[in-house]
């Protein structure tokens, strides 16, 4: 790791804090705040904000379309959590990808991408919008990015799970996280809004 892009971790870290939960798995998982709202374009052309999936657990990533390193690592363990959660995906849990790289990340890049993947599009919105508003939105999760000279983009990766009240939960540092945790921690959301 880079040590702009360890700098960008700690300030990440430090701005908003990533919550990996302690509690037995008979408890709540913590409660951080108010998932921020967004309204950003889908893999479809679609305007999709967060506020639309108001009802259902949600889990968001940031990620981009050309990424060769980590992306696609974080994409096929979502894409296998996917496929783990049955009728309850899309259903009652959505995920959401937001790239980090707008400029080149259009709707019919990001929906490529999401078939490369397999992804199932009933469950799952690939997002991208103006810079600006996507950095804004980055920023609000606690996701830093930046281009690198050779035209990758160094960013943080965090994956924020909110519940079906809109309230974020708990933040998945890294790519490589306990995808069991993961789907228990999902499927937990979903039972607490019964």
């Amino acid at each position: 790791m880079n040590r702009w892009l360890a700098h960008l971790l700690l300030l990440g870290l430090l701005s908003c804090p990533a919550h990996a939960h302690d509690a037995p798995h008979d408890q709540r998982l913590p409660t951080i705040r108010a998932a921020p709202d967004f309204t950003l374009t889908s893999q479809d052309g679609v305007h999709v904000s967060l506020r639309d999936l108001r009802g259902k657990a949600v889990a968001i990533t940031f990620i981009f379309a050309s990424c060769s390193d980590t992306c696609p690592i974080l994409t096929s363990n979502m894409v296998h959590v996917q496929d783990e959660l049955g009728p309850a995906f899309g259903s009652k849990i959505a995920f959401v990808a937001i790239t980090v790289d707008p400029e080149r990340d259009t709707p019919e890049v990001l929906k490529q991408y999401a078939e490369n993947f397999g992804a199932n599009l009933n469950g799952w919105a690939f997002l991208t919008g103006d810079p600006a508003t996507v950095r804004s939105v980055g920023r609000q999760y606690g996701v830093f990015a930046r281009k690198t000279t050779a035209g990758d983009v160094d960013h943080i990766f965090l994956t924020s799970l909110i519940d079906p009240n809109g309230i974020l939960r708990v933040q998945y540092v890294g790519a490589r996280f306990d995808l069991e945790e993961f789907q228990r921690d999902l499927l937990s959301l979903v039972d607490e809004s019964k």
